[in-house]
């Protein structure tokens, strides 16, 4: 069984507590089984007994690999709008339909200054 490191302590996140600790030179990320529920509580997830030892691990492995993601030095990067140095093709701005704004508000139930009048939904 491999060695804690007794001196990491827990980091809050939010209002969820992400734990963080070492085994042998790495560094983990482990979310509680009661913080699995709440989040799917809150996600209005049901969740079967089964099931959430599963997402304990996967959810865990998500955030060791978040987490592994977040300590990569990034500083000699430049932000990247798109991967591709591609330049989008522009087509004239032409207009290639008619109005026929008159045509749907003859059709309209009710309209009133050239608006459409639908009924109030929320008091």
């Amino acid at each position: 069984m491999p060695e804690l490191d007794r001196g990491a302590q827990p980091e809050s996140l939010d209002r969820f507590s992400i734990h963080k600790f070492t085994v042998k030179w790495r560094r983990y990320v482990a979310i509680s089984r009661e913080e699995i529920e709440k989040v799917a509580l809150l996600a209005r997830i049901r969740l079967e007994d089964n099931q959430v030892g599963a997402l304990e691990k996967d959810v865990g492995n998500i955030l060791n690999l978040v987490d592994q993601l977040q300590s990569a030095d990034t500083s000699s990067v430049e932000p990247l709008a798109h991967p591709l140095d591609a330049t989008q093709r522009l087509r004239a701005d032409e207009v290639t339909e008619h109005d026929q704004r008159d045509a749907f508000q003859r059709i309209a139930p009710a309209t009133e200054d050239g608006l459409y009048l639908v009924p109030r939904v929320i008091e």
